[in-house]
């Protein structure tokens, strides 16, 4: 199996002790390529850093989570535009609203966010989008920018099916966690996941948050890591009626696509 894990948090603390065994084990699970979620000025730095120490496997993304919204300056603008003329660098953000926790102040949140926007637009680079809680103004800013973006993906999405559909009518790609794997608040998503084109699909693991808690044999680590994507793409495939082999050949190429990697197969010769 080639998988790509297109939101992976490698930079949090909690992988320090280990970070390079749990590339090595989601690398062993299928997982050849992993894209490290850039959420402030100095995770993005660190994101592009660990891509530069293991090209081809890891990617990185830069930007600011809306929770550090109210440290957007002018100098995080510019490491950020900096940051995104690297190749390593394959999409702006995680920039986007969430008004679930408001760790930052909406109007701050809503400046950051289209500063973010506005710099995807200048990179020519896709957007890794973050949405909670917050789709009115989400939807609306997003609208009022997506005709001079290349593409977008609003990542973790666990909105309702009208939400859906109103960001595929945007044109943009969904990210699906192991929010779906979890009874207690996924449930509502199985019944429209069917709806998400297959070309629009891509899966994500968000570690080390949001570990599915359908795994089995159950794990006692509450920590989510890479290597738990295959149960992902498995309960996907089982709620869309697909086959996982041929869900994990659509989601990769539509993960090469948005973010314009090379293909494993040209990859791989590149490596020889």
């Amino acid at each position: 199996m080639d998988l790509i894990d297109i939101g992976a948090n490698l930079t949090h603390d909690s992988f320090d002790r280990d970070r390079e065994d749990v590339i090595a084990r989601a690398r062993e699970a299928g997982v050849s390529r992993m894209v490290v979620t850039g959420a402030s000025r100095e995770g993005s730095v660190h994101a592009r850093e660990l891509a530069e120490l293991h090209p081809e496997v890891l990617f990185a993304t830069a930007g600011v989570h809306p929770h550090h919204a109210a440290d957007y300056d002018e100098d995080t603008d510019r490491t950020l535009r900096a940051l995104l003329e690297d190749a390593r660098v394959v999409a702006a953000g995680e920039a986007g609203l969430d008004y679930f926790r408001d760790f930052s102040p909406r109007d701050a949140q809503r400046e950051a966010f289209e500063s973010q926007l506005q710099m995807a637009i200048d990179s020519g680079k896709p957007i890794f989008l973050h949405l909670r809680d917050a789709h009115d103004d989400f939807h609306a800013i997003l609208k009022g920018m997506r005709d001079q973006l290349a593409d977008a993906v609003v990542h973790c999405f666990t909105g309702s099916q009208e939400e859906l559909r109103a960001y595929l009518d945007l044109d943009c790609y969904i990210g699906i966690t192991g929010w779906i794997c979890d009874e207690r608040r996924g449930t509502h998503m199985k019944e429209y996941l069917g709806e998400i084109p297959q070309d629009r699909l891509m899966i994500e693991t968000d570690a080390p948050y949001l570990k599915p808690r359908n795994l089995r044999p159950r794990v006692k680590s509450h920590r989510n890591e890479p290597r738990w994507l295959p149960w992902i793409l498995g309960t996907l495939a089982a709620v869309r009626g697909e086959h996982p082999k041929a869900l994990a050949e659509a989601t990769t190429q539509n993960a090469e696509r948005f973010f314009r990697l090379p293909a494993r197969e040209q990859t791989d010769l590149q490596a020889g």
